[in-house]
């Protein structure tokens, strides 16, 4: 079992995991017994940021229909979509080879929305045991773990985590934002 961290706290990776090459960031949920008449589609979503905090092209927005970074190496690869979220676990995944991630890229956000929340009348707040946790990808030995407590009854999109570089090391910080509008609410802050 890893480190258990709380909202907004920030860890260097190099001193928790000395030496960490890739990280498998999982991401969960549950969906409460709740009828809305349609099914839960949760979806991960990582931004590829640059120094200016914004995504450095369409293509360093990673999701169900963009898989990889355009980076040669792929360094950020999203195991793809999971339609239900049914079962124990991690519901969707994304691998990162530290190493390989450009220079340019300075931060990777890691995201859940709810698709088509609106239209649904689907929020965060029918949503359980929410979390992300990162495995070294080598050992696989859980090193750290962010679960998120909060309850989210008007937001259709969290800000999960973000890996980040500082003083030439990744670190991770468990941020835990919530957002009306969905998506579209991420892409116009990151855009």
């Amino acid at each position: 079992m890893g480190i258990s961290l709380q909202k907004g706290q920030r860890v260097s990776l190099e001193k928790v995991a000395p030496g960490l090459k890739a990280a498998f960031v999982g991401l969960g949920w549950d969906v409460k017994a709740t009828d809305t008449g349609h099914d839960f589609d949760l979806d991960s979503s990582v931004f590829l940021l640059g120094a200016n905090e914004k995504i450095l092209s369409d293509q360093h927005f990673i999701f169900y229909n963009n898989l990889t970074s355009p980076d040669p190496d792929q360094s950020v690869r999203h195991m793809g979509d999971n339609l239900t979220g049914a079962g124990e676990g991690d519901d969707e995944a994304v691998i990162v080879d530290l190493r390989k991630v450009p220079a340019d890229v300075e931060k990777i956000v890691f995201v859940v929305t709810i698709h088509e929340a609106e239209r649904r009348g689907q929020n965060f707040g029918q949503v359980h045991n929410a979390f992300v946790r990162l495995v070294d990808v080598e050992s696989k030995k859980e090193v750290l773990r962010y679960d998120l407590v909060e309850d989210y009854s008007i937001e259709t999109a969290l800000i999960m985590a973000e890996l980040y570089r500082k003083d030439g090391e990744w670190r991770m910080n468990a941020v835990g934002a919530g957002y009306q509008g969905g998506l579209q609410a991420l892409l116009d802050r990151y855009n």
